[in-house]
């Protein structure tokens, strides 16, 4: 019989912590969540199938069903996603926090003017470029209407690793409009 997780009203990262300590010390080989928004959605089943469940999900009513079975395909183990890490030997990986959609305080319009530009110019970091996070307003230069969208697809393409934080995308009702990258929490 499978385990049911309630998490409706849990902001991330809470119910990938419910579900992890579900997955790690109770070995449960079946399990059923509930969410109530889109966020926790994709962070629970990346979460479930990089620890090898097979994972469904329904809409019901105002929230999420989750369903996974254990496939084995995967050991429990430590690592809460399957992001790579930084450790190859001799190289260098940079890490890049975007924390708002514009650089400094003063004017906005010259503050995003900066933004784009710094964001267009990551690209001469070449194959150091790691990971790009997106976080608090930094989440709205992920979404359709992004004037960076195309390079960090582009980025993306090239394997960096784009990540936004579901809690600030559904905190600006964002999630929706999201059009590149992972959604991610900060247990990732």
């Amino acid at each position: 019989m499978a385990q049911t997780i309630d998490a409706r009203g849990l902001t991330c990262p809470a119910p990938v912590l419910l579900v992890k300590e579900s997955v790690e010390r109770e070995k449960a080989q079946e399990i059923e969540v509930l969410v109530d928004n889109e966020a926790s959605l994709e962070n629970v089943g990346r979460f479930l199938s990089v620890k090898g469940y097979l994972v469904n999900d329904s809409r019901e009513d105002k929230h999420f069903r989750i369903t996974a079975r254990r496939t084995g395909a995967a050991e429990i183990n430590e690592q809460p996603t399957s992001h790579p890490v930084a450790t190859e030997a001799g190289s260098r990986k940079i890490l890049v926090v975007v924390t708002s959609d514009r650089i400094g305080r003063g004017d906005d319009v010259l503050g995003e003017k900066l933004m784009i530009s710094y964001l267009k110019t990551l690209k001469e970091l070449g194959g150091e470029l790691w990971q790009l996070i997106f976080v608090n307003s930094g989440v709205k230069l992920t979404i359709t209407d992004s004037p960076v969208l195309a390079e960090l697809q582009q980025y993306e393409e090239d394997g960096v690793i784009v990540l936004a934080c579901g809690t600030c995308l559904e905190h600006f009702q964002l999630t929706a409009e999201k059009k590149v990258g992972s959604t991610t929490n900060m247990l990732d």
